[in-house]
C-alpha cells in the first residue's frame, strides 16, 4: 500500500515540476504577438516597367507611414506592359496601383475596378480621377484613363487612403532595364495580388 501512495505522490510531484518548468519557459520565450506582413522590394519591377513601357509609368514617391508593399507583378506581352503594385495600408486594408497600355484602356480599367460604372469624380493634384465602387466586393477605385493607357488605384482601402496613394504617384524616369530580369515576355516577376472578379 505504501508503494502505491508513494507512486501517486511521486507522480503528482513530477507533474507539478513539469508544469512549472513549462510555465517558466513560456514566460521567458518571446511572444510572436506582433503583426508580421511580408514586405516585397519592388525597385527592380519599377525600373523595368519604366524602361519597357511605351507610356509614362508612375510609382509612389515614398511609402506612407505604416504602409507595407506586399506584391509587385510586372508583365510584358509584346508592347503591352502592365504593372500592379499592392500595399497593406496603415488601416490594414488592401490598396493597389495598376497601370497598363492594354488596348482599349477602358477594358483594363473596368477589369481592375471590377465595374464600368462611374459613381463620381475627384480632383487629385489637379487631375480628375473617376470614382467607382463595387459594393459586393467592398472595393473602391480611382481611375484615370488616357488614350494610351490607364492607371487604377483600387482596393478595400477607404477613399482617404486611396486618395493618399494617388497623391504620391509620380512619373518614374526611363532607365535601362535592371539586369536581374531576363525572363521571357508575359512572365510575372514578383508575387501577384489582383482584385477578385
Amino acid at each position: 500500500m505504501r508503494g502505491v501512495t508513494q507512486g501517486i505522490a511521486g507522480y503528482v510531484w513530477a507533474m507539478l515540476v513539469c508544469v512549472g518548468v513549462a510555465l517558466l519557459l513560456h514566460a521567458c520565450m518571446p511572444q510572436g504577438r506582433g503583426e508580421h506582413i511580408p514586405r516585397v522590394n519592388y525597385s527592380i519591377d519599377k525600373a523595368n516597367a519604366a524602361a519597357a513601357a511605351p507610356y509614362e509609368i508612375v510609382a509612389p514617391s515614398h511609402e506612407p507611414p505604416e504602409w507595407v508593399p506586399t506584391s509587385s507583378n510586372l508583365t510584358r506581352n509584346g508592347s503591352t506592359v502592365t504593372w500592379r503594385l499592392g500595399f497593406a495600408t496603415a488601416k490594414r486594408q488592401h490598396a493597389m496601383v495598376a497601370q497598363s497600355n492594354e488596348q482599349p484602356p477602358e477594358v483594363f480599367a473596368n477589369r481592375m475596378a471590377n465595374t464600368d460604372k462611374v459613381s463620381g469624380s475627384r480632383q487629385i493634384n489637379g487631375v480628375t480621377w473617376q470614382e467607382r465602387v463595387r459594393e459586393d466586393k467592398n472595393q473602391r477605385s480611382l481611375v484615370r484613363i488616357s488614350p494610351e493607357h490607364a492607371v487604377v488605384v483600387t482596393g478595400t482601402a477607404d477613399w482617404d487612403e486611396l486618395t493618399a496613394l494617388a497623391q504620391i504617384l509620380t512619373p518614374v524616369p526611363k532607365t535601362s532595364p535592371a539586369p536581374s530580369t531576363s525572363a521571357p515576355a508575359a512572365t510575372p516577376s514578383a508575387t501577384a495580388s489582383t482584385p477578385t472578379g
